[in-house]
């Protein structure tokens, strides 16, 4: 892929709007949004049901392309993609958190990190040593060879993790993830995802309503209507942490 823009960029949306036809009524889910997302951010997007948090990840995840403007991957347009290619770009340079995990029942905790690299060209020792890592990032190499149902809320969350971290991509990306997960296991796991920002510099980008996860973002971006009404960076996100979580 080539680069066009600085490499600290990963994402830029540039006036990007998203319109749905429902019935006879079009609805504009963004409006003319603009946003950059640079290495190294814990970003988190938050706004109320309708706000189109969720319209802005799947464009940021190559799961859906804007009405009109651009949306850039290290600097190449995404907007005109065939599926097959948005399909490859994601495998290569985009992870995924789900709410609901998304693990392969029938799979144990190394078979399901091990899944999204079966479509990449690499040998079996490099998938091996990538899940192994992987793995022990999340601190989860003891139970490898468990099934998901032999894992509590907290573990499977962390293999969702592992199995995000091992195609080694630009950007992760996680919907809600600690909607299903009680307080403790919420903490470990963005204290998890927090060390993995700090120790390896990956990037994500949250999509949550769960002030447990504002708290450990240094940049919350907050959506009303399709529009982007505040965009705190790491200066502003610790003072304004404290009142919402008191609230």
């Amino acid at each position: 892929m080539e680069t066009q823009k600085e490499a600290s960029n990963i994402i830029e949306v540039v006036g990007v709007v998203k319109e749905y036809q429902m019935g006879k009524i079009k609805v504009q889910a963004l409006r003319k949004l603009n946003l950059t997302i640079q290495a190294g951010e814990m970003l988190c997007i938050m706004g109320p049901s309708g706000s189109g948090k969720t319209t802005l990840l799947n464009l940021l995840g190559l799961l859906d392309a804007p009405s009109s403007g651009q949306v850039l991957l290290h600097g190449t347009p995404t907007e005109n993609l065939s599926y097959k290619e948005a399909a490859r770009l994601r495998s290569q340079y985009l992870g995924f958190i789900f709410q609901s995990f998304n693990l392969f029942p029938v799979l144990n905790a190394y078979e399901n990190v091990e899944y999204p690299l079966l479509f990449l060209d690499l040998s079996p020792k490099d998938r091996r040593d990538r899940v192994w890592q992987a793995l022990s990032d999340v601190q989860l190499r003891e139970v490898a060879l468990h099934r998901p149902d032999e894992l509590s809320g907290g573990q499977r969350q962390r293999v969702a993790i592992a199995r995000a971290l091992v195609t080694h991509p630009l950007l992760i990306m996680a919907d809600e993830p600690t909607a299903n997960l009680d307080s403790e296991s919420a903490e470990a796991v963005m204290n998890v995802m927090q060390r993995l920002n700090k120790n390896k510099q990956t990037t994500f980008v949250f999509s949550t309503h769960d002030p447990r996860v504002m708290h450990h973002a240094t940049r919350i971006v907050r959506l009303s209507d399709g529009v982007i009404h505040h965009d705190h960076h790491e200066a502003t996100v610790t003072d304004l942490v404290p009142k919402r979580l008191s609230k």
